[in-house]
């Protein structure tokens, strides 16, 4: 497809595309310094290795943690599971409680269910309307055998912020751990897991402008040291946590990604606000009916999440698919036709979940594309509207 006809992109929080700077960081690792990490007996294997720890201290760096910390997964999904999972089996002595809220992404979700089936008990906090956890419901579910709290620190489908420090002091007054899924928030908000006392944290480097296929599992080693199990077995690589041998680019790609969106950050949060208020108001103006989903304030600089009543949110993207690239919530769900949970946590009904689409912006997003989204959103709905009556 001609480049110049390709629909307009607005689902950032889906994936990026790779930076260009990315990719040029990354090159070099597919064909001249192709080598091994594992394999330190030649410079091949010493170059790769090289570039893989100073990629590691960039990554533990950008949430000032040690780079030790940094243990290397295939991406967001598969670092959620080692860091449930493995802490569960872990710590079997200490408890077998867990915590989390109801609108967690499908991973996290999903492994509360695999220690449901497999005899740990789970607590699921409900959230308001904006989509935020009541930090005395969270208070009053702790118990004595309460091994963890996951609490993701921004949700992908409408954007919404947690008070993750706030909740990190709580677990660890309570010497509880406190885990967070921050795949959508790394590089997009600070992030410290020293004054936040996040002791796991979990991110992916496709949703800033980093390769798809790698991740990270952040795991703290002292005060407290966390324990847990590994969950794939094999050559013993990432001191025991997680074997498999080292994609080298991706991992080179990851850093730079980060790299480059600690150091525009302030920039990029203004001019990303700036667009989104901007499509927020618009939208609102010219589609009166339109009601924004989650907290208004406390929400991701790129994400909005509106729903159109009166028209089924497929309904309206297949309308846009020539014209306009958004979805209807959570990429990794969207071959589920039901409404979302997340919507369903707060509280929309079964016909205001299914008429919402979320619109995510980015780095590569210009004001005249703002423009043309609006007007083409306002006139298929209008004609979705229409026809339906």
């Amino acid at each position: 497809m001609d480049q110049s006809k390709r629909p307009i992109y607005l689902d950032y929080q889906a994936t990026t595309p790779v930076d260009p700077r990315v990719v040029e960081a990354m090159l070099p690792y597919f064909t001249e310094h192709f080598g091994n990490p594992a394999s330190n007996s030649h410079i091949y294997g010493n170059e790769a290795l090289a570039a893989v720890e100073k990629s590691r201290e960039i990554l533990a760096k950008s949430i000032q943690a040690k780079s030790q910390e940094i243990t290397f997964t295939s991406g967001a999904t598969e670092a959620i599971n080692l860091a449930i999972k493995g802490v569960a089996i872990a710590n079997e002595k200490k408890g077998r409680h867990f915590i989390t809220a109801a609108t967690e992404h499908k991973a996290v979700l999903d492994c509360f269910a695999w220690l449901e089936r497999n005899g740990y008990e789970t607590t699921i906090l409900p959230v308001d309307s904006g989509g935020l956890i009541s930090i005395d419901d969270l208070k009053s579910a702790i118990r004595p055998d309460t091994v963890m709290i996951s609490i993701m620190a921004a949700n992908n489908e409408i954007g919404v912020l947690q008070p993750i420090e706030e909740i990190g002091g709580i677990c660890r007054e309570a010497g509880v751990y406190f885990m967070t899924d921050a795949t959508q928030a790394l590089g997009k908000i600070p992030i410290n897991v020293q004054s936040q006392n996040i002791d796991l944290l979990a991110a992916s480097a496709h949703k800033i402008y980093g390769p798809k296929g790698i991740g990270m599992l952040y795991v703290r080693r002292s005060n407290p040291k966390v324990q847990l199990v590994a969950q794939i077995d094999g050559g013993g690589h990432e001191r025991g946590l997680r074997s498999g041998t080292l994609p080298t680019p991706q991992i080179v790609g990851f850093a730079k990604a980060v790299e480059l969106a600690n150091m525009e950050y302030k920039e990029e949060t203004r001019r990303l606000m700036n667009l989104r208020n901007k499509l927020e108001a618009q939208i609102q103006n010219l589609i009166p009916s339109a009601i924004l989903n989650g907290n208004r304030e406390r929400r991701l600089p790129n994400n909005l999440n509106f729903s159109f009543p009166g028209v089924e949110a497929e309904a309206l993207i297949a309308s846009l698919v020539g014209k306009l690239a958004i979805s209807s919530g959570s990429a990794c769900t969207s071959a589920e036709i039901k409404p979302s949970h997340v919507l369903e946590g707060i509280g929309c009904s079964v016909s205001r979940a299914r008429s919402s689409v979320r619109i995510g912006i980015g780095r590569f997003t210009t004001e005249e594309e703002i423009d043309q989204a609006t007007d083409a959103l306002r006139n298929e709905f209008q004609r979705l509207l229409t026809f339906s009556a």
